[in-house]
């Protein structure tokens, strides 16, 4: 939870202004086409919050009377470019599946924008629960908020020294961590991943190393509980699954043991972590059910206040969304989805008592899955940040579930007796999938905004205003952006013209996945043994947690982590452990030292440390953040020149080994700096101030 120390309450400035919703909608634009080609290229996005953050607070400088709050706005609205583009993950599967032969503007565009609202909507009530009233982490939304703080003027007489110091802080975590993301992902004299592969007989696994500084920021910022559980995870996903199936299963024919053991995780073991991760989901709404009501209620009897002491007297902090605007949006929402339902469904030329069941039930299914992801996709934000959250996870499980939706009224109707009806049913799925995808990817943002705004003391139904003019304006840049690559490229299985190259088609891996997915349910041929089985290791993981919990003060196993650490690339989860430990035994070891050198100021002392720690770790995710988008709009710039996927790149790929050798060491090196940086740390036990 957070300390006071850690929270700033602002007096009441301007938040929503002209001048910061147009920068926010410039960003959102600009951001939004950035993340759909890269998420096609190579199945990954970045979060836009921090450098809209970043660059917010170095444009409106030069306008008069800018503030935090104004600040926090722009943020809030343009992260909605690095979430909403999820919708990648599942959309182009229904030109892959040859249902559409282009993104249709309205269709898409109304699609993003009503998940992307729901997304909001859904996160109204949780925002008590899981913002406010706990001790999650949310190191994103923990390190935007450091960032404004140290990048904003002081409001308090004698606060320009600690703001001058933190920033400081703040600017050398950024410059290391943007040159090595510049010479990993630019130039490629560092490596950002390495992995040694392992044979015992026929079984094969992997030591993966990442060296990822954003997520190593994040790990320090996570805490050594869901650092743990992430690291158990990938041992059972790595240490057992993987190399159990390699030595049971028998490879394609010159297919490396490498290339088998990758096959067999993306195939067979991801989802047992998504099973893992949907019933420990289910668990964690369970837990949530109590405070969510709680929250329901202050927020009524708030709104019930109205116009009375009790309403004056709430601050603005606690202030959500009133539960008209919340109804009109929902209502408005509803309407849009019926609205693109109906063209989508009425297209297939059904019978009009078929498709209106289609259209009404794929809503219901759509808007319910909605609700529970959001929940769990608020929890994982909480947990490990928004970059790291697996959206495609929760992808497979919308998609199993529209799937068999679909499949138990296309059998009572007889929609798979042609190869139309079967092609019709797979694209419905995609189709409401697509929303909850939307709707997860959202929420997966907005508690972590939420989070932020907290801590700076922004008033949170701005947030919520704000984060929804994001979705719309977002939606209507995908749709023309999602052309323009397919136009350009084409996907993976499905190429506009016959003259194209298909090694030069974008993958989308998601999207080929989900509809992979799909089609396996209505064939019969899905393996759920996998799905089933990650199901058991997620109760597994639960009754462990219960156990830690209970009989222990400091240990716990967060089920959600555990799935998310067989899910997840064990690239990405390694920094996070990484930087989880380092933050666990770095705060032993200034305890220890704090009891030498100040006696009876041993919290100031270490309080003082652990901030310079979490304000150059939010450094770190904000340099490899901006470097990302930089890298990634200089890629589209060149490959729309007709330029080179890599228009940095100094070295060639015969420099990999001699890469890696020079990224393990930049990586042990900027630990050792970072250790070193925290250690530093001056106190003075007279004041209690570093």
């Amino acid at each position: 939870m957070i300390s006071q120390n850690d929270r700033t309450v602002y007096p009441s400035l301007p938040e929503l202004t002209f001048r910061g919703m147009f920068l926010g909608m410039l960003i959102t634009v600009i951001f939004t086409a950035s993340n759909v080609y890269l998420g096609l290229k190579v199945g990954l996005t970045f979060s836009s919050s921090i450098p809209a953050a970043v660059i917010s607070m170095a444009i409106l400088r030069m306008f008069k009377h800018s503030n935090i709050l104004e600040n926090n706005m722009v943020q809030t609205q343009a992260s909605a470019a690095g979430t909403l583009s999820a919708i990648i993950f599942i959309l182009p599967g229904l030109l892959m599946l040859g249902y559409w032969q282009g993104f249709p503007f309205w269709q898409t565009m109304i699609l993003c924008t009503c998940g992307g609202s729901l997304g909001v909507l859904f996160t109204i009530p949780l925002r008590r629960a899981m913002v406010v009233n706990t001790d999650l982490p949310y190191p994103e939304g923990r390190a935007a908020a450091e960032i404004l703080k140290v990048g904003s003027e002081s409001h308090e007489e004698g606060e320009a020294n600690k703001k001058a110091t933190g920033m400081r802080d703040i600017v050398k975590g950024t410059a290391l961590a943007g040159i090595i993301g510049l010479c990993a992902n630019g130039f490629h004299v560092l490596s950002s991943e390495f992995s040694y592969w392992l044979n015992f007989g026929k079984a094969t696994t992997q030591i993966p190393l990442g060296f990822s500084m954003a997520l190593l920021g994040a790990g320090y910022l996570i805490g050594i509980a869901s650092g743990a559980a992430i690291l158990v995870g990938t041992l059972l996903a790595w240490g057992i699954f993987v190399p159990y199936l390699t030595s049971t299963l028998t490879p394609a024919d010159g297919q490396t043991a490498a290339a088998f053991a990758k096959v067999i995780w993306a195939q067979k073991v991801r989802f047992i972590g998504a099973g893992c991760i949907g019933i420990a989901a289910v668990w964690t709404l369970i837990k949530l059910l109590g405070p969510v009501i709680d929250g329901i209620k202050m927020s009524v009897n708030a709104i019930r206040a109205n116009n009375t002491a009790e309403k004056q007297a709430l601050h603005h902090t606690d202030i959500d969304m009133s539960p008209k605007s919340v109804g009109i949006v929902f209502i408005a929402v509803i309407l849009g989805l019926l609205f693109t339902f109906y063209n989508f469904v009425s297209e297939a030329g059904l019978p009009g008592t078929i498709t209106t069941i289609y259209i009404v039930v794929g809503v219901l299914v759509a808007v319910l899955m909605g609700f529970f992801v959001a929940a769990a996709c608020g929890y994982m934000a909480g947990l490990i940040g928004t970059s790291a959250s697996p959206i495609s996870g929760i992808g497979i499980l919308g998609i199993i579930v529209s799937s068999l939706v679909v499949l138990g009224i296309g059998q009572s109707f007889g929609i798979f007796d042609t190869p139309e009806g079967t092609k019709f049913a797979t694209a419905l799925a995609i189709f409401i999938t697509s929303v909850i995808v939307s709707i997860a990817s959202i929420s997966n943002d907005n508690l972590q905004d939420l989070k932020t705004g907290y801590i700076v003391g922004a008033t949170p139904w701005k947030q919520q205003v704000a984060l929804i003019l994001g979705s719309v304006v977002g939606a209507f840049a995908i749709a023309p952006v999602l052309n323009l690559l397919y136009q350009a490229y084409g996907f993976t299985g499905a190429l506009p013209r016959a003259s194209m190259d298909p090694s030069q088609a974008l993958a989308a891996p998601q999207a080929t996945l989900m509809t992979t997915i799909a089609q396996g349910i209505f064939s019969s041929q899905l393996d759920w043994n996998y799905i089933l089985f990650g199901i058991g290791v997620g109760i597994a993981a639960i009754i462990v947690d219960l156990i830690l919990t209970k009989n222990t003060k400091s240990l716990a196993l967060p089920p959600l982590a555990v799935g998310m650490g067989i899910y997840l690339p064990p690239t990405l989860e390694i920094p996070l452990v990484i930087g989880s430990v380092i933050g666990y035994i770095m705060h032993k070891r200034l305890r220890a030292r704090a009891a030498l050198r100040s006696p009876g100021k041993e919290d100031e002392d270490v309080e003082a440390c652990t901030h310079r720690g979490v304000l150059f770790a939010s450094g770190l995710i904000v340099g490899e953040s901006l470097i990302g988008v930089i890298i990634a709009m200089l890629i589209v710039f060149s490959i729309t020149a007709g330029g080179s996927e890599d228009p940095l790149a100094l070295v060639g790929k015969d420099f990999k080994n001699t890469a890696d050798i020079l990224g393990l060491a930049v990586f042990v090196l900027s630990i050792a700096y970072f250790i070193y940086h925290v250690f530093s740390t001056k106190f003075s036990a007279e004041d209690g101030k570093n």
